[in-house]
């Protein structure tokens, strides 16, 4: 499978993030949601049991009566929380996870396997530094940063002519928060201009992002961001790099997801991907041309494959083994700390 030019890659990048500008991307309004800390705290306080506003509030480290209540209200008004009058104790007021909450604990806990892999060690969900890595993500996910450094390292001062939706010192924020969060790193090179390269741990970040967005279809319908083309590519070009398969394995794969569209038809966004010997040698964001192994299927089909396993939505043909290795690898490169260098 000849490789595709990354300009190409990068070209049809840029007339796409033209039309769209700036705005919050699928999965990242659950994860702004638990890089506030007293919300993770609060929500693995409730994990064991229900418990009233005065022992909740202890076990979350005695914040500020004021800031306690407004976050509470607005997990509850999320559907989070569900908020219990006792009976027997005219005042009383206790607080559960609701079904919305059991499943963005589950979301933590991904989310916990990611951080744990960070290159300057564990982080937990709920900590300041947790705090400033899950936010360096969502804003260079939602800023479509994440999907130019998908493609190859850039400079500054080529995403500033790509990410014309930014101004320079925005984008130069992103980036030395995604630095600094160890999620690119600077490349040796002889120009003016120093390129940037999505690090290993930025790409396994699929994990939290698809957890996060599987949520927000399920428990957030007014929140939730549309999976829409450009996040499709970035998940995929991001994560498919790293995926190591079975040595007998070469081929053409094509990977598609079916997206609506606003006029109610739909469309297809992915990837296609060659593979020799196990190794992935091209993944670009074309689905024409011939193919050995295909996969496609709705975007609620792939988040069940990609996050619980569930492939029982999606279309599999041609060389099955090869299409299957691809979609299982997507779902374990969750779960692969410390794996990749």
């Amino acid at each position: 499978m000849p490789p595709r030019s990354t300009n190409s890659c990068l070209n049809e990048f840029t007339a796409s993030n033209d039309q769209k500008g700036v705005s919050v991307r699928a999965g990242a309004h659950a994860l702004s949601l638990l890089s506030v800390p007293l919300n993770v705290h609060v929500i693995t306080a409730l994990e064991e049991r229900p418990l009233p506003l005065t022992e909740l509030r202890r076990a979350v480290g005695f914040p500020p009566q004021t800031t306690m209540r407004k976050h509470l209200r607005s997990l509850t008004q999320l559907g989070v929380l569900d908020r219990r009058r006792e009976a027997d104790f005219p005042g009383s007021v206790d607080y559960a996870l609701g079904p919305g909450g059991r499943e963005l604990l589950s979301v933590i806990h991904v989310l916990q396997t990611w951080l744990a892999d960070s290159p300057d060690g564990p982080l937990q969900p709920g900590s300041i530094a947790a705090k400033s890595a899950i936010r360096a993500l969502t804003d260079g996910w939602s800023s479509t940063v994440v999907r130019a450094l998908a493609v190859r390292p850039l400079s500054l001062t080529e995403l500033n002519r790509l990410i014309s939706s930014l101004n320079y010192p925005s984008l130069e924020r992103r980036l030395g928060a995604m630095r600094l969060a160890g999620q690119i790193a600077p490349c040796s090179h002889g120009g003016r201009s120093r390129p940037y390269a999505a690090t290993p741990w930025l790409r396994r970040a699929i994990g939290p992002l698809v957890a996060a967005a599987s949520w927000e279809r399920q428990f957030d319908g007014v929140e939730a961001a549309p999976v829409m083309r450009i996040d499709v590519e970035s998940a995929l070009l991001l994560t498919v790099p790293l995926l190591k398969l079975p040595p007998n394995m070469s081929g053409a794969a094509r990977m598609a997801v079916e997206l609506r569209t606003r006029d109610g038809g739909s469309s297809f966004a992915g990837v296609s991907v060659g593979v020799e010997a196990g190794d992935v040698v091209s993944c670009v964001s074309r689905l024409q041309g011939p193919a050995d192994a295909w996969a496609s299927g709705s975007v609620g089909s792939w988040l069940g494959a990609v996050h619980v396993g569930d492939y029982r939505g999606l279309e599999i043909g041609g060389d099955r083994e090869l299409a299957t290795a691809i979609i299982l690898g997507l779902q374990n490169s969750r779960y692969r700390v410390r794996q990749a260098a």
